[in-house]
């Protein structure tokens, strides 16, 4: 029998190297998601850093209603980004901190429970701003190192990066300078990272807003009444300067795009008429204990051991006493992800995924959609 010729062999060999390359090509258009923020956000991160149990998720009752189990989310079930993955055809995305090896094609979620823009804010006990964008530059270059630098470059220009920050700076607010600016230092930090990632190829951000901080259960419980205007004031403020913020960045970073989502209204409206979004309370916390469950002991490990639960979360508004229920994320996400310009804009996050302006070419991702 015939040897096969030298050739054969240096196609066969061909053909294996071929292959072995192509097994990083991404599909096309995929659009991964990468998440930053903090505990509406956090999947449980802070499982696995040094910090206290105020600070911490991973006991029931939470997560009982959908993952049967304490996962370290801060709600009874799913968080909106488990509910954008879900529409944009990815798996649920992971908490960057979970031990063992990562796969990051589908991005990685850097949230942490408790954390703000500003450094100081929780400082020691959870992963702030800054922090979570030192670990994205991480994956960014471990994502160069799988797939090579074009491919991870597109990669990263289709993906959607989701923000929710600034909420525990203001409820944490202690320092002497004004609330103006107090919000600057917060928007300023944000600008910040937006930024980076844009250095390394983000172009497509999604934002909620902040909610009524004043009228968070904890936040009624201590002054005693009806939602606590003062504290409510500063994420107004806020809200007001952050589509400014946004626009500025659209102005001077070319292709850069994003989703802003009001999530204050969507509270409000369901504060005001609850059973119109299929709610029967939403004053109290089903999760917790004292007025309005406003006493942050849900799962009875933060120093208060008793602690009251509902027979079914889906009634309530809020879950404990900082954080909504799972019906509330869902319906949010639902929002953030369809939603017509009366509640998020410019764009809402389904055209962000299936934009490909931003993932075509570089010289093109100043292209609208």
């Amino acid at each position: 029998m015939a040897k096969p010729s030298p050739y054969i062999y240096f196609l066969i060999s061909l053909t294996t190297i071929v292959n072995l390359g192509s097994c990083h090509n991404l599909p096309e258009n995929h659009a991964a998601l990468f998440i930053f923020g903090d505990s509406l956000f956090d999947p449980g991160n802070n499982n696995y850093i040094n910090t206290t149990t105020d600070y911490q998720a991973n006991f029931i009752p939470y997560g009982d209603t959908f993952f049967k189990y304490p996962t370290g989310r801060f709600s009874d079930g799913r968080l909106i980004p488990d509910f954008i993955a879900q529409f944009a055809g990815l798996p649920i995305i992971p908490a960057y901190l979970k031990p063992g090896k990562q796969k990051f094609t589908d991005g990685v979620n850097f949230a942490s429970g408790g954390a703000g823009a500003l450094v100081e804010s929780h400082q020691g006990f959870v992963v702030d701003l800054e922090t979570q964008i030192k670990y994205f530059k991480r994956v960014e270059k471990s994502l160069r190192q799988e797939l090579g630098d074009a491919e991870a470059k597109k990669l990263l220009s289709r993906a959607v990066y989701m923000f929710s920050v600034g909420g525990n700076d203001y409820l944490t607010k202690n320092s002497s300078v004004s609330d103006q600016e107090f919000a600057s230092m917060v928007l300023g930090n944000l600008t910040v990272a937006l930024e980076e990632i844009y250095k390394k190829g983000g172009r497509k951000f999604g934002f909620p807003n902040l909610i009524p901080l004043g009228c968070l259960p904890y936040m009624k419980a201590q002054s005693g009444g009806p939602c606590n205007d003062e504290v409510t004031a500063i994420a107004k403020l806020h809200n007001s300067r952050l589509p400014k913020t946004l626009n500025k960045l659209k102005k001077e970073l070319q292709g850069f795009k994003y989703s802003l989502y009001n999530m204050y209204q969507s509270v409000n409206e369901r504060l005001s008429n609850p059973s119109k979004y299929g709610f029967k309370n939403a004053t109290a916390a089903c999760c917790g204990s004292g007025p309005y469950g406003g006493v942050y002991s849900c799962g009875g490990k933060r120093g208060v051991t008793e602690y009251d639960l509902c027979d079914n979360p889906a009634d309530f508004f809020f879950f404990d006493s900082y954080h909504p229920s799972e019906k509330v994320y869902r319906q949010f996400a639902e929002l953030m992800w369809a939603g017509t310009t009366d509640i998020v804009r410019p764009y809402n996050l389904k055209t962000l995924f299936e934009d490909k302006a931003s993932s075509t070419h570089h010289s093109d991702v100043g292209a609208e959609l």
